[in-house]
């Protein structure tokens, strides 16, 4: 295909940045590489939406009723971006690349980045940052797998992996190096760059030695595991309660 026929069939969910198969995720890094081919291909142009003026290289997604897809003014999507049926975008921006699942929330102020895969019954709450990545070709994308419920101002980059269903509180940070604690049995078991299924993580610091003294930096905490009585029909806020955490 070429640049321009791949863009367009993002844009239809017919290809992806990545997916999920025998062994895990894997990168279509072809895919990448025609989305930075399409930002050197493209012009700045002015765009008149309403009483909105834009001048980017990008056109804005479009469509949505046939999609099935609602979005809140000034909720922006750009083309090459796929939202499935169901999705609701309130006031946010998803950028190109990205893969969103049917009857995901994208909350207010929510921001999902170049390439970021999100599953099925996501709720990205207020203020949630999913990190970009395509460079270089074939660097694992942020991907957060269904089910998922990602806490109001949290941070998710560098390709880090949310598991299925998992529960992630305010204010956690993760980046590809941030520990990931499992303090739930008696010795501590550390992740990098992922949240396994159905965890419960909160912010958390750990003690670090400097010349100048001992401080704390930060990390995430898992402090237990989804129980069954926490579907996908409950609010992040309950399946929180279960562990004296409010969102």
């Amino acid at each position: 295909m070429t640049t321009e026929e791949t863009i367009a069939a993002l844009d239809r969910g017919e290809v992806r940045v990545a997916e999920p198969g025998d062994g895990g995720w894997h990168v279509n890094a072809d895919v990448q590489e025609a989305i930075l081919d399409y930002f050197r291909l493209r012009q700045m142009e002015p765009r008149e939406v309403g009483p909105f003026e834009y001048r980017d290289k990008i056109p804005l997604k479009t469509g949505y009723e046939e999609l099935g897809v609602r979005v809140v003014p000034p909720a922006v999507a750009r083309y090459g971006a796929y939202l499935s049926p169901g999705v609701v975008l309130m006031p946010s921006y998803v950028n190109i690349g990205a893969w969103i699942g049917p009857n995901t929330m994208v909350d207010t102020w929510a921001t999902v980045g170049s390439g970021a895969q999100i599953g099925a019954g996501v709720h990205l709450a207020g203020g949630v940052g999913i990190g970009g990545v395509l460079e270089p070709p074939g660097a694992k994308p942020v991907i957060v797998e269904d089910g998922a419920f990602i806490g109001s101002r949290c941070i998710v980059v560098e390709g880090v992996r949310i598991g299925r269903e998992a529960v992630l509180a305010p204010n956690v940070t993760l980046t590809a190096s941030v520990p990931i604690i499992d303090v739930t049995g008696p010795e501590p078991f550390e992740y990098r760059g992922e949240v396994p299924p159905r965890a419960v993580v909160v912010p958390g610091t750990r003690p670090k030695e400097f010349p100048a003294g001992t401080y704390h930096l930060a990390c995430a905490l898992i402090i237990g595991r989804r129980s069954e009585s926490t579907d996908l029909k409950t609010s992040l806020n309950d399946a929180l309660r279960e562990y004296g955490i409010g969102i």
